[in-house]
């Protein structure tokens, strides 16, 4: 069963339990089925509500989070227990300079108005691509591309960098060097359990590696996210085959 929401520039698709669905064009998730015993001699399938925010971003951290604010709050309206949002969805900046200027560490100010956020929702949520300054910022003046995912107390119960940094050449762009300002993360993060379901994480580029996807598979995962920030070239390169 699925139903969906369309307010361009932006789209919230929400979903219930669908395996084995396919969708074109889409990146569905899709939560395991659960058994619910009744109060009454009775049993029914309780299939978790999730939701896929999709969202333009902008240089402009303050709109970007009114936009995925208003998407996260129709959510749990809805009924989910989860929202999932993409890779970047912080900010889009317009130069590589602009990208360190805007970068936050997790306990910076950006990551607290989502800890509140899920507080006031009481909703999990995966913040797919964080640009965050770690610990060693001082000494790289270079990012994380960070995975957070946030209990519906408002807690990170998960963080996972990205391993595999994009460094491609695009036909008629020219080179795409993620390397030149991010540092890879150094290790994959255990599956984490949800309310929908133990999931993998993981981002963007690193759909390219199936050893990532098999061993968070192997640890359990029952969810793999890529949450994703692609152009118009690398996005139909990497989902429209992964959909066909």
């Amino acid at each position: 069963m699925l139903g969906f929401i369309i307010r361009p520039p932006h789209q919230l698709l929400s979903l219930l339990s669908c395996p084995g669905l396919r969708i074109p064009r889409f990146s569905v998730l899709c939560a395991p089925l659960r058994l619910r015993t009744m109060a009454v001699s009775s049993s029914s399938w309780e299939l978790p509500l999730v939701a896929v925010c999709q969202v333009t971003s902008t240089p402009d951290k303050e709109q970007n989070f009114k936009t995925c604010a208003e998407l996260i709050r129709e959510a749990a309206r809805l009924g989910a227990c989860l929202a999932f949002l993409p890779e970047a969805f912080d900010f889009i900046a317009r130069d590589p300079e602009e990208t360190q200027r805007l970068s936050e560490p997790l306990g910076g100010n950006l990551l607290e108005e989502y800890t509140q956020l899920a507080r006031e929702c009481g909703l999990w949520l995966s913040l797919g691509g964080f640009h965050e300054r770690g610990q060693d910022w001082e000494q790289t003046q270079k990012i994380y591309n960070c995975h957070v995912i946030l209990n519906n107390m408002g807690s990170v119960v998960a963080t996972y960098r990205k391993t595999h940094l994009c460094d491609v050449e695009i036909p008629g762009q020219g080179p795409m060097r993620e390397s030149n300002s991010t540092i890879p993360g150094p290790s994959l993060e255990s599956p984490i359990s949800t309310p929908a379901g133990k999931i993998g994480l993981a981002i963007c580029y690193d759909m390219r590696f199936p050893e990532l996807s098999l061993a968070l598979v192997q640890a359990g995962a029952e969810i793999l996210t890529y949450p994703s920030a692609f152009g118009s070239v690398t996005g139909p390169a990497h989902w429209e085959p992964v959909s066909a």
